[in-house]
């Protein structure tokens, strides 16, 4: 009868952890699967760069979950939502989405920018991505052009960049 409520006693311990890991990935914003990949937290840089010598983009998401076949890219950004995910936010999102498909091969239908409130999802489709190829092929106009800089003089900005490794104008 002992070894009965002792089992009994972990069977419920069980399940209100299992509630309480639900909870708190529901309160975190990830999409249910499995973490494939991480820049954040203890394990911070200790994954690679995805890079792409086909488009000339390299990032670092923080987080790829896998949902069966397909990935998910998910940004966590530390303000309070806006009305809208920022464009900037957005093509971000859209570059980590274009990087997965070409360097993990996977397919990817959508990718979330998580807010410290709010987060939005947003749809990786054609669409999005003429316009993001559309922003980097002018941003390399401009750096044939000579008119391309660096928006800021903070050395510890330009270190924790994604793209320090890529770039010609790094502190």
């Amino acid at each position: 009868m002992n070894g009965f409520l002792l089992a009994l006693v972990l069977l419920a311990l069980a399940v209100l952890l299992w509630i309480a890991s639900t909870r708190l990935r529901a309160g975190s914003g990830m999409p249910d699967g499995q973490v494939i990949y991480s820049d954040t937290g203890p394990s911070r840089n200790a994954n690679k760069s995805l890079y792409s010598q086909r488009y000339g983009i390299a990032g670092k998401p923080d987080y790829l979950v896998r949902t069966g076949k397909s990935i998910t890219p998910v940004e966590v950004k530390s303000g309070p939502a806006p009305a809208q995910p920022r464009e900037g936010h957005v093509l971000q999102l859209a570059a980590y989405c274009l990087l997965v498909e070409e360097q993990l091969g996977a397919p990817v239908h959508r990718g979330i920018i998580r807010y410290n409130n709010r987060e939005f999802v947003i749809d990786w489709n054609d669409d999005l991505k003429a316009d993001l190829l559309d922003v980097l092929a002018d941003m390399r106009a401009d750096i044939q052009a000579g008119s391309s800089t660096r928006s800021h003089d903070h050395a510890a900005r330009c270190r924790s960049c994604s793209v320090r490794e890529f770039c010609e104008q790094r502190l």
